[in-house]
């Protein structure tokens, strides 16, 4: 078997986990809730609005605030939708399983025993300069 086909063997595992299922479940849930779906599509309008408001040479404060506490008030109802808590919890799952491959991956092409790496503890963030180092 050559590591393509090792590659898509670890995509249909990556598929079959739980983790993975929970998550695409979670986010069908999301794009089938109308009104989550409403709640995103205002927020995103009034962000728009607000950077081409604050883009205006002649900037209207007043409407830049109230276009703030919209925005704010928006992001708390999405986030107390207890569909989007469900996405979230299942998001950060899926996240940390392919931190752990991404750990694993990266740490074996820089030398070290695939076998020896903790993914428990160790967590690449991209950023060397948070890093122990990679061997």
């Amino acid at each position: 078997m050559d590591i393509i086909e090792m590659t898509r063997e670890l995509g249909k595992a990556i598929q079959a986990d739980d983790r993975y299922i929970a998550y695409m479940l979670a986010r069908q849930a999301n794009d089938e809730d109308e009104q989550l779906q409403n709640l995103i599509k205002g927020f995103n309008l009034n962000r728009m609005q607000l950077q081409m408001e604050i883009a205006k040479p002649d900037k209207d404060d007043d409407k830049i605030q109230a276009l703030n506490e919209t925005i704010k008030s928006s992001y708390q109802l999405i986030m107390e939708n207890p569909r989007m808590a469900v996405y979230n919890a299942a998001k950060q799952g899926y996240d940390e399983l392919m931190s752990q491959i991404n750990t694993v991956i990266t740490m074996s092409s820089n030398g070290m025993d695939p076998d020896s790496i903790d993914v428990t503890t160790a967590s690449c963030t991209g950023d060397c300069g948070t890093c122990g180092g990679c061997h």
